[in-house]
């Protein structure tokens, strides 16, 4: 019983085994196994890739060109990739005799390449005990023991790293699966991350993904066992992968296309011929559309050239262009008298004007009174506000519909009982006016900065509320109806006004915040490398804010972010309302007058301390003296020698008067406005009539003109000048400190 159930035991493992081996046949012959290695493993990233060639011979590729015994005899075309047929089958006869130290099966035929090492093994296995395979030069491995290992100094423990490629966690200690970048510090890839990269990017392509490195790099990780295809990347390869770049851009991006067939029409040679960014070659413009159309193989798209202003590059060539002034003077002496052209100045070419100095053939007061032909007198427009609130005051009267910039401007105070005074006309009112505007303006919530040196705020109220543009066209208007002008422009804004931001470089003093400056030292006066990538990470927030949020590589890198730093916080960061301030500006044409002539308008704009003496304020004044034969003339000019050692006595500081003050006696204003006053300072004298002795001096400050007493001594008309002048109620209540 027990012989017969053994029996049919005996046949029934007979047939499981006849029918596992059919199996296997089956399955060989739909998925043979590699003749070196007898594994049917399809694994192109691991193995290379698997194929079945005429010969009947499966191989895997990395098995065939590792194989320690087998030379390419052959071309290229021949055999397989240029080793002969029967040389693969000597090959795989020799490894059929050798076997694996790591799964003790022939077909070993690869061996390791240090002489004294006996080890062979199969790729797979290799792969599997972490060998190393060289697929560069004579096509070493290495085994377990011997193979080569990148030597890196210790890295802190406490720092947590990441694959430059997957950007998964990453332990920064060289191994077999971790791989040190050659080129970057700091920088570690995962072995398997960086062979699917090689297999993509290919040989061409294939780099450092930091700072992209080729050479080192490649030469690195061939080095320690990356195989490196010799093809182009995968991306190269797909069909029509770059179709769109074999097509033209043809379309007009000019704000306002003039062509009535369309953007997108294009007449060769001809005013619809459409030119292309000589930079980006994605943005066109019709030649009829552009102002540049005469320099069409120059043209610039917008976004181009504020890039390309913004380099360093560009800074150096100016920097250098700045020694030649005359040939500059020459260049551009076609584009001296026309206004149009000036306007069309590109940024590069403002900035040469400021060096050059080529439109300052002009004074300031000559420019403004040509803005003042503007004027329209038989049009006035009426203000009325309160000195104690003249800003919202004039905001109301000059947003109204009726108000025209261009009209003659008639004050009055609300808080001052005397008939209108117009600018022109009765000038004190309109001086006095427009002082406490700019007085308003220096103090607002617009600008921040020292007294002397104030740059744009950003204020989401002013913002809102267009107050920007507002206080632009405030300031043009002062300047050409003879107002005051600002001074407390900084040259940072006064730059950006004059020859744009784009080229503009702001300093620490623009910078007024407590807590930016603070940040921007820090960064600025590290003096490692640690200590700048610390000061870098404490200040990530603000950086990353401010778009300067970058890895640091040395210590050089600290300048160009401190400079980026600051261009954000004083230029870009108030981009918006230093726009709506420039179209305030170009009411009457003042902002077109400030970049033409920069030079004569930084004296106005900015401050600049002027000292007064006794020459250059009696300059100020003419005299209206009696005929020469009368007998009034003589005693006239005794007092008038009684006025200039007065005003040198001002200038020794030994009477109670300053010169501020007797201007602000004659005139209701302290400053002298930036076009001069109108009427022109003028002095008469006060002669007694028999009734009236007038023993002090008086002022029509609607005319500007001072009336001096008929003093016998000098000690008199001193002390009646220093009491009249101190003791006016009026002008000493509203003088601005």
């Amino acid at each position: 019983m027990g012989k017969t159930v053994r029996r049919k035991f005996s046949k029934s493992s007979a047939a499981v085994n006849f029918a596992t081996n059919a199996k296997q046949k089956l399955e060989q012959g739909q998925n043979p196994s590699c003749a070196f290695c007898r594994r049917s493993d399809d694994c192109p990233e691991k193995y290379g890739e698997k194929k079945t060639y005429d010969n009947g011979i499966t191989l895997h590729y990395y098995c065939l060109i590792m194989s320690s015994g087998l030379y390419q005899r052959g071309q290229e075309n021949e055999g397989i990739y240029g080793f002969l047929a029967a040389d693969i089958k000597k090959e795989i006869k020799r490894a059929s005799r050798i076997r694996c130290r790591a799964c003790r099966r022939c077909g070993a035929s690869i061996g390791c390449a240090v002489a004294k090492c006996p080890r062979s093994y199969h790729f797979p296995c290799g792969v599997e005990k972490q060998c190393i395979f060289q697929f560069t030069g004579q096509f070493a491995s290495y085994c377990w023991d011997h193979r080569p290992v990148q030597k890196v100094p210790a890295v802190w423990s406490g720092s947590s790293y990441t694959c430059a490629i997957c950007l998964e966690s990453i332990d920064p200690v060289p191994s077999y699966e971790v791989l040190k970048s050659p080129c970057c510090k700091n920088t570690w890839f995962h072995r398997q991350c960086v062979q699917y990269q090689s297999l993509s990017a290919g040989m061409f392509f294939f780099k450092c993904t930091i700072c992209n490195n080729k050479d080192e790099f490649q030469k690195e990780m061939l080095r320690m066992g990356i195989h490196v295809p010799e093809k182009d990347a995968s991306w190269e390869l797909e069909e029509n992968a770059f179709q769109e770049l074999l097509h033209r851009y043809q379309r007009c991006d000019a704000k306002r296309c003039l062509c009535k067939k369309g953007r997108e029409y294009v007449e060769s040679d001809s005013k619809w011929d459409i030119v292309l960014c000589k930079y980006c070659g994605s943005s066109g413009t019709h030649l009829a559309c552009s102002l540049l159309a005469i320099c069409m193989e120059n043209w610039e798209c917008p976004d181009c050239r504020d890039i390309v202003y913004k380099s360093d590059k560009l800074r150096k060539r100016l920097s250098k262009e700045r020694k030649s002034p005359k040939r500059k003077f020459a260049d551009n002496q076609g584009s001296l008298h026309s206004p149009s052209k000036c306007r069309k100045l590109s940024t590069e070419t403002r900035k040469e004007c400021k060096n050059c100095q080529i439109f300052t053939s002009k004074s300031h007061t000559d420019i403004l009174k040509d803005l003042r032909s503007q004027i329209k007198l038989n049009v006035i427009s009426r203000i009325y506000v309160d000195r104690t609130n003249v800003w919202e005051g004039a905001l109301r009267e000059m947003r109204r519909k009726t108000f025209s910039p261009s009209s003659t401007i008639c004050i009055q105070f609300s808080d001052d009982a005397r008939k209108p005074q117009v600018v022109g006309d009765l000038g004190n009112s309109c001086h006095e006016f427009f002082h406490l505007l700019m007085h308003h303006l220096a103090h607002s919530l617009l600008f921040e900065g020292s007294a002397t040196s104030k740059n744009m705020t950003l204020n989401s109220r002013a913002l809102r509320c267009d107050w920007y543009y507002e206080a632009g066209r405030m300031i043009a208007i002062s300047l050409v109806h003879g107002g005051p002008s600002p001074n407390f422009f900084s040259r940072t804004l006064f730059s950006c006004l004059a020859y744009g931001p784009e080229v503009t470089e702001p300093t620490m003093e623009d910078v007024t915040h407590v807590d930016v400056t603070q940040k921007i030292k820090k960064i600025k006066e590290s003096s490692t490398l640690e200590e700048l990538k610390l000061s870098v990470k404490e200040n990530a927030d603000y950086l990353s804010v401010a778009g300067c949020l970058r890895s640091v590589w040395s210590l050089d890198d600290k300048e160009m972010l401190v400079k980026d730093m600051l261009t954000f916080h004083v230029i870009s960061r108030v981009r918006s309302p230093f726009e709506r301030f420039c179209e305030g500006l170009k009411v009457l044409g003042v902002l077109e007058k400030i970049q033409k002539y920069p030079e004569v308008f930084a004296e106005l704009l900015c401050y600049k301390p002027i000292k007064l003496t006794a020459e250059t304020f009696g300059k100020f004044f003419s005299i209206e003296f009696s005929p020469a034969e009368s007998d009034r003339r003589i005693a006239e000019s005794k007092v008038i020698g009684f006025w200039r050692d007065y005003l040198a006595d001002v200038e020794d500081g030994t009477t109670k008067a300053a010169f501020e003050e007797i201007l602000t006696f004659t005139t209701g204003t302290t400053i002298n406005p930036a076009i001069s006053f109108l009427p022109d300072l003028s002095i008469k004298f006060l002669h007694s009539d028999g009734i009236i002795q007038y023993r002090f001096p008086t002022a029509q400050t609607c005319l500007n003109c001072l009336k001096l007493p008929m003093s016998k001594t000098y000690e008199e008309f001193k002390g009646c000048m220093d009491f009249a002048i101190c003791n006016t109620p009026r002008y000493k209540k509203n003088l601005i400190q």
